[in-house]
C-alpha cells in the first residue's frame, strides 16, 4: 500500500540490533584487554618482590630481579652503599660484637640478638651503672666506646632504650623507674655523640621503666636481666616510623 503523495512505504529495518551488539562486543574486548594488562603488570611486580624477599632472607646481593635486567631491589633501601646489603652489614656487626664479647669475657653482660625491627645489643645494668644511678661507670665507657665504633659506619637510625626491673625507686633525682630508665638511655646517647662522634640525628633515647621486661620479675636473677639498656640498630624499613624522617628525605 502506497503512502499519500505516491511515495512507496519503506520496509522496516530489523537489523539495528547488530549495531548495539557490535558496540557491546567492542566494550567487552577493551575490558578484557585492560584486565589482562593489569594482571600482567602485577605478576611482574610480584616476581620482583619475590626476588627481593629471597635476597633479604638469604643475605644475597646479586641485585637481580626475576625476568628483569640487573638493577636495585624493589625493597626500599635494601641495597646500601658499599656493595653490601643491609642484612649482610647487620650480620657483620653482629659477628664483630660477638667476637668482642668473647674476647673481653662479657658473656651474660652483653647480648646481641637479631629481631624483626633490627639488631638489638643489650647491655646489662651491672656492666653500665651502679644501683639506682644513671652515671656510666668507667667500665661502661670502655664497652660503649668499642660498640659505638663498630656501629659508626651504619647508616641506620639507632634507638637507645632504658629498662628497669619492677623494684620501686623514689629519690630526689628519680621519683620513679620512668625517670631512671630515661636518664640511663639519654646518658648512653650523649656518650655516643660526644665521645664516639656519632650523628645526633641518627640517635634517639627512650625509657620504658619496668614495663618491657624480658621475663617475669619473680627472682633477683630475672630482675637483673630486666635491668638493661638496649641499643637497637633499626632496619631501614622502620625509618618511616621515626618522626621527621619522611620530611627530611624530601628536602
Amino acid at each position: 500500500m502506497a503512502r499519500r503523495g505516491g511515495e512507496p512505504e519503506k520496509a522496516a529495518n530489523h537489523e539495528r540490533w547488530l549495531i548495539t551488539y557490535a558496540d557491546l562486543i567492542t566494550l567487552l574486548m577493551i575490558f578484557f584487554v585492560l584486565m589482562y594488562t593489569i594482571s600482567n603488570v602485577n605478576s611482574k611486580k610480584f616476581a620482583q618482590l619475590s626476588a627481593s624477599m629471597s635476597q633479604a632472607l638469604l643475605g644475597q646481593n646479586s641485585g637481580l630481579i626475576i625476568g628483569e635486567a640487573p638493577g636495585l631491589s624493589v625493597i626500599k633501601d635494601f641495597n646500601t652503599p658499599g656493595g653490601k646489603t643491609e642484612a649482610a652489614k647487620m650480620k657483620d656487626v653482629k659477628e664483630q660484637i660477638e667476637k668482642y664479647i668473647e674476647k673481653k669475657g662479657l658473656k651474660g653482660k652483653v647480648e646481641v640478638t637479631p629481631e624483626e625491627r633490627g639488631l638489638v645489643i643489650s647491655l646489662k645494668e651491672a656492666l653500665l651503672f651502679n644501683i639506682g644511678s644513671a652515671e656510666l661507670t668507667p667500665g661502661a665507657r670502655d664497652v660503649i666506646m668499642s660498640v659505638g665504633q663498630m656501629l659508626a659506619g651504619m647508616p641506620n637510625n639507632i634507638r637507645v632504650e632504658g629498662h628497669t626491673c619492677n623494684l620501686p625507686i623514689k629519690t630526689a633525682h628519680f621519683p620513679s623507674n620512668w625517670e631512671l630508665s630515661t636518664a640511663r638511655a639519654t646518658n648512653v646517647v650523649k656518650f655516643l655523640i660526644n665521645q664516639v662522634g656519632m650523628q645526633p640525628d641518627k640517635l634517639s633515647a627512650t625509657g620504658y621503666g619496668e614495663f618491657r621486661p624480658l621475663g617475669p620479675n619473680t627472682s633477683e636473677i630475672n630482675r637483673a636481666k630486666n635491668r638493661r639498656v638496649d641499643i637497637v640498630i633499626l632496619k631501614s624499613a622502620f625509618e618511616a616510623a621515626e618522626p621527621g624522617q619522611k620530611d627530611a628525605k624530601k628536602e
